[in-house]
């Protein structure tokens, strides 16, 4: 790497606090949540004055850019790394307020005895209690000169020693004479070597993502709306999660209230569906590629620079058009309409419980999906299916769990390139032949893992098909899910076990089925074929005993919807084997028509 590509520095605390107050280095974090508890600004304000090291901050150069008279704007650097310090250097020092994590605003006083040279985060008793100093605020930066706070320090405190109290109130003020390290990096670098420069300098082993990145961009750009947009994006997915915050926004942030992006989110104060619970990373993913056909968000931290990838410069009309496509897409996401119209095309194909989706890339793409299609082709009937199929074909295959931006990235050009129904068609020839069906899905059974994807594709089956649970006359597999009902072992864990099993055997998800509890509960750990000959003997005399079917055709039924034999000699524990093999088959098979059914 050449010495161009960064370089680290000591400034004065002083100095970053001008630049900071300038906009010379913007702080993307300002407008989100402080989460630092208010004694960690104390212990930062008494590490600078005791002169102890407080690690680096890293600022990422944002990019000149030509304008559209021919001249350039000269690039602001961003803080990538210790927004909560500046943000706590702010907040004791410059009487900056902070939006704590309830979204109130509120200031941070730090108070500072002199004599006991002790930081505290002021409080009513401190603050009644001359020998305190209740805020360093207003004396560290200039508002308050020392000369003036030591007279009337001493008439309050007569027995205090004059001069060592001048040395103490010195020492405070040097605080902006203190150094702090910044870590400069240029703009040219791309978004792995900053990763890992952040990786290597952060104590901690954090690792920024390229969304961290992208947010970062959103928010320091004050002159296209990225702070207000950065907001936008933070509040909706803290309100999908939790909707009471909703009244505390509005109180504590008026402004942003008025905006279209408030009045837009506007009905998650009173939902609380779960299903698909957005971070800012999903949000960010979904919003650029359904707009931008693009699945690698280093392109959106470029756009947002005003890369031209052609000319490989920079252009202030690239950036002011890349900042109002993400608006657009980020409207998008959190339309009402769209938001949940997407989550009922989920719920529609069996995946009724946040639970059983275990690829938040599978998810985020089917949206991606189902917005651009929404898009391009308006109330085109057949987008629900596609979508569906997509999603579920993306789960079965693992399509996004191995280099997921590269595989959105591929699929969202190809999507743009050619008609859906064609890509569609083409896609499910590639990725679910006869061999997949028969082979690699029976294969991909045979697991241990109850949260196995191909596992939760056969629950939904079950959901998408109303099937009912193991041995119930009326309650679905559907009911269950919704309800968490029980997961109940077709040849019991306890009874295996005794037969010398592991705990890889006895767990097989073949030998998994939904039952319902008080049935679970009287079947214990029983022998299989001795519950089943129960079973099956009920239906001879139509008295109930496990379960409430006595029919021996719908027992048989019953049996079929969940992949189980119907003859009793394949429960005894010699034919465990074969049942788990015969019932990989089964399910496989039950996946596939659901699938061409979606």
């Amino acid at each position: 790497m050449s010495s161009q590509c960064y370089s680290v520095n000591q400034h004065l605390i002083g100095t970053l606090m001008a630049w900071v107050n300038s906009g010379e280095i913007a702080i993307p974090e300002i407008q989100r949540p402080f989460v630092w508890d208010s004694s960690k600004v104390r212990d930062l304000m008494d590490s600078l004055y005791q002169g102890y090291p407080v690690g680096y901050i890293i600022a990422w150069q944002n990019p000149s850019v030509k304008l559209k008279d021919g001249g350039v704007a000269q690039g602001k650097k961003i803080l990538i790394d210790g927004q909560q310090r500046v943000t706590a250097l702010r907040a004791a020092i410059a009487n900056q307020q902070v939006i704590n994590q309830d979204y109130k605003t509120v200031r941070i006083r730090i108070a500072f005895h002199p004599m006991e040279e002790r930081f505290e985060v002021a409080n009513p008793a401190i603050d009644k209690d001359k020998a305190w100093l209740p805020d360093i605020g207003p004396i560290i930066s200039g508002q308050l000169k020392p000369h003036k706070i030591a007279r009337e320090y001493l008439s309050a405190n007569p027995d205090v020693d004059e001069d060592l109290l001048h040395d103490r109130l010195g020492r405070l003020t040097d605080i902006l004479s203190k150094q702090i390290g910044l870590i400069e990096l240029s703009h040219d670098l791309d978004i792995e070597t900053v990763t890992e420069i952040f990786i290597r300098i952060n104590s901690k082993g954090v690792v920024l993502s390229q969304a961290d990145f992208a947010m970062s961009k959103i928010a320091a750009n004050e002159e296209f709306g990225g702070n207000t947009l950065r907001k936008a994006i933070d509040y909706f997915c803290h309100l999908a999660v939790a909707p009471e915050f909703y009244g505390l926004m509005e109180q504590n942030d008026a402004a942003f209230a008025q905006t279209d992006y408030f009045k837009a989110m506007r009905w998650l104060r009173q939902e609380n569906d779960d299903l698909y619970d957005p971070g800012y990373s999903d949000l960010l993913r979904v919003a650029f590629t359904s707009r931008f056909n693009r699945g690698k968000l280093a392109d959106l931290v470029g756009l947002l620079s005003g890369r031209n990838f052609e000319t490989r410069s920079y252009e202030k009309s690239i950036e002011e058009a890349s900042f109002e496509s993400l608006r657009a897409g980020v409207l998008e996401f959190i339309n009402e309409t769209h938001f949940k119209r997407f989550l009922m095309i989920i719920r529609s194909s069996g995946f009724v419980d946040r639970t059983m989706i275990r690829s938040r890339n599978a998810l985020n793409f089917a949206y991606i999906l189902y917005l651009k299609l929404k898009r391009d082709l308006g109330n085109e009937p057949r987008i629900e299916s596609w979508v569906r199929r997509w999603f579920v074909m993306s789960i079965l295959t693992g399509r996004y769990s191995s280099s997921p931006e590269s595989q959105m990235d591929r699929d969202i050009k190809a999507i743009q390139d050619r008609p859906f129904a064609d890509l569609l068609a083409d896609v499910e020839a590639a990725e679910l032949s006869d061999t997949f069906w028969k082979v690699g899905l029976v294969q991909a059974l045979n697991t241990s893992t109850v949260n196995s994807p191909v596992f939760k594709a056969f629950l939904a089956a079950q959901a998408y098909l109303g099937d009912k649970g193991f041995l119930s006359k009326d309650i679905s597999v559907r009911d269950m899910l919704n309800h968490h009902g029980d997961i109940h072992h077709v040849f019991p864990r306890n009874f295996l076990k005794k037969q010398g099993l592991s705990r890889g055997k006895y767990n097989q998800v073949a030998n998994f089925v939904y039952l319902q509890q008080e049935v679970n509960i009287k079947i214990g750990d029983k022998a299989p074929a001795d519950y089943m000959a129960t079973i099956f003997k009920q239906c001879e005399t139509g008295e109930p005993v496990l379960g409430a079917i006595t029919n021996l055709d719908k027992l048989q039924d019953n049996l079929a919807v969940n992949c189980l034999p119907t003859e009793l000699e394949s429960y005894s524990p010699e034919n465990y084997e074969d049942f788990l093999a015969r019932r990989r088959v089964a399910m496989a098979e039950k996946i596939q028509g659901y699938y061409w059914a979606l």
